[in-house]
């Protein structure tokens, strides 16, 4: 990763650490745990299995697709006092629990 790092999240797949989601200033980096590596899955068929990171300057689709949309997003923004704007924000404060598929994002401590 080149770019430093502004916000972290931890990636579970069905409760195990799947890898990690950064912000950076030069937009999203996604990396797989080393141990999920190991005889998993892929949380998604658009990020294949690998050691290496990927990078993108927009949240990646896969997480952008656990976002609330239209007037449900208008009130969890508000809720948790959350621009709509912020992708990376919304996604840890919203995908942590009860998300549509085996795959939540939690902030890293």
């Amino acid at each position: 990763m080149n770019s430093k790092i502004l916000k972290t999240a931890e990636v579970f797949f069905k409760d195990k650490r799947a890898g990690f989601l950064y912000q950076t200033e030069k937009g999203h980096t996604f990396i797989y745990d080393e141990d999920f590596l190991k005889g998993n899955v892929p949380i998604s068929i658009s990020l294949p299995l690998r050691k290496e990171p990927y990078e993108s300057k927009e949240l990646f689709p896969f997480f952008s697709g656990l976002l609330p949309e239209g007037w449900y997003l208008d009130i969890v923004s508000a809720k948790l006092k959350i621009e709509r704007r912020d992708h990376f924000g919304l996604l840890v404060g919203t995908a942590g629990t009860d998300t549509i598929g085996a795959v939540t994002v939690r902030p890293a401590f």
